[in-house]
C-alpha cells in the first residue's frame, strides 16, 4: 500500500488544538429517562409498562442526538499548522496578523471593552459561543475578529507562537485598542 508522500498527496495536518463542541455521552439521556420511569414504575408496585419508558428512550435520545451533531458541528474548533477552523469557517494561520492580550474586563461587565470583544466572532453563529471565551485576533486587510473556544487559554498558546515565528512578537498599537465609534476618543479618523 502506498503512503500519501508515494502518492505526492501532502498528509493530514496533525490538529495542534482540537475541541469536539459537544460529547456523544449526552445521549444516555434517553435510555437513563427510560429506566427511570421504569424504576419509577417498580417502586411503586404499578406493574410494568415499557411503552411510556420506550417511546422517552427514541425522543429523547434522538433529540439530544441532533443537538449533539449541531453542536460537534457548529462549535468545534480545531487548530493545525496552516489553518483555524471555528465551526464551519476556516481562516489561514498566514491570515492571522496578532493574537490580542487576554481582555482586562468581561464582556458581561458594565466596564469599557477591549476593541476586539466587539469584533464579529469567526464561525456562522452570531457571537462567540455560550460557554466559550473570545480570543482577538487582528486579521489581513485591517479586519479584527474574535476566535473563541471553552479552553481558550490552551487555544492561545497553541495559536500565538504559529502567528508570531511569521510576524514576531505582539506589540500594541493605538490604533487597536481605540474604537473609532467611541466619541469619547480623540480619534483623527
Amino acid at each position: 500500500m502506498e503512503s500519501a508522500d508515494e502518492r505526492g498527496d501532502k498528509p493530514a495536518d496533525k490538529p495542534l488544538f482540537y475541541e469536539s463542541g459537544a460529547s456523544w455521552y449526552w445521549v444516555l439521556a434517553g435510555p437513563l429517562s427510560a429506566a427511570s420511569l421504569i424504576y419509577i414504575q417498580h417502586v411503586n408496585h404499578v406493574p410494568i409498562s415499557f411503552l411510556v419508558p420506550s417511546v422517552f428512550l427514541v425522543l429523547v435520545s434522538a433529540f439530544v442526538a441532533l443537538q449533539v451533531k449541531a453542536a460537534r458541528i457548529h462549535t468545534s474548533v480545531e487548530l493545525t499548522e496552516d489553518a483555524l477552523r471555528q465551526g464551519t469557517e476556516t481562516i489561514l494561520v498566514r491570515e492571522i496578523l496578532k493574537v490580542f492580550p487576554e481582555a482586562e474586563n468581561s464582556v458581561k461587565s458594565d466596564k469599557p471593552l477591549a476593541r476586539w470583544q466587539s469584533a464579529r466572532a469567526l464561525g456562522e453563529l452570531v457571537g462567540v459561543p455560550r460557554g466559550r471565551y473570545g480570543i482577538g485576533l487582528k486579521l489581513t486587510g485591517g479586519r479584527t475578529a474574535q476566535a473563541w473556544a471553552r479552553r481558550h487559554r490552551h487555544l492561545r498558546d497553541a495559536l500565538t507562537p504559529l502567528v508570531e515565528r511569521r510576524v514576531g512578537p505582539y506589540v500594541a498599537e493605538v490604533a487597536d485598542e481605540m474604537d473609532p465609534f467611541d466619541d469619547d476618543n480623540e480619534s483623527i479618523l
